[in-house]
């Protein structure tokens, strides 16, 4: 039974429903297709697949782990934050980060989830950053999912938020996201299934790069 509540629980916090405020980010993606560099599925389904290997798997899984590992602390969260902050170098991908961590962590603390209020708080007060691989961790392990649920769902978050962001670029069309999703599962259990790095890490420049030109572009959809 305790299985099934933990199914149902990250059923509902992967929920594309639930308003964690992702919709508003491609993460460079629509630079990339407007430079002519992503054009159709297989571009948009290698760009995920590097952000998961490059990005998420070496930044922002050890700091969910280490935020769930948190408890609440928020001494230590926000400690993390900074980290997040200094290794981020994009100021657009720093900016991003931020506002999709704020907008999950209003969400749980709507919802009264353990510990959001508290740390939503601490960001009002500029105590905390509220980095976007923080909230998930400490908004997630507060509802009671287990580190390496919380890991799952947000690598899943990363592939599932860029799929939607490339459907609304055209990129795609939504069975072939569907399609492309199928296949990162295998991606994304691969990836969980090695140890989880102690130091974090990204490489990502074209991403980043993009998204650093984006505000110059002619015609934007999303924030970055």
């Amino acid at each position: 039974m305790a299985e099934t509540r933990g199914l149902l629980l990250a059923l509902q916090m992967g929920d594309s429903a639930f308003p964690s405020g992702g919709f508003a980010f491609s993460w460079g993606l629509e630079t990339l297709k407007a430079d002519g560099l992503v054009t159709d599925a297989n571009g948009v389904a290698a760009f995920v697949r590097t952000q998961l290997a490059r990005r998420w798997a070496t930044a922002d899984r050890p700091m969910v782990r280490r935020a769930a590992e948190a408890r609440g602390d928020l001494a230590t969260l926000a400690a993390l934050d900074r980290e997040v902050e200094a290794l981020t170098l994009a100021a657009e991908l720093r900016e991003g980060s931020k506002r999709a961590g704020r907008a999950l962590l209003r969400s749980h603390a709507a919802l009264g989830m353990p510990g959001a209020a508290d740390y939503r708080a601490a960001a009002g007060r500029g105590e905390a950053l509220a980095h976007l691989p923080v909230v998930q961790g400490m908004v997630w392990s507060g509802a009671g999912l287990r580190p390496g649920e919380a890991e799952a769902l947000s690598a899943w978050a990363v592939a599932a938020g860029i799929g939607q962001a490339a459907v609304r670029l055209a990129l795609l069309g939504p069975f072939e996201a569907q399609a492309m999703a199928a296949h990162l599962r295998e991606t994304i259990a691969d990836l969980l299934e090695r140890p989880c790095p102690r130091r974090p890490h990204a490489f990502t420049p074209a991403a980043e790069i993009a998204a650093m030109r984006h505000e110059t572009g002619d015609a934007r959809l999303f924030a970055n």
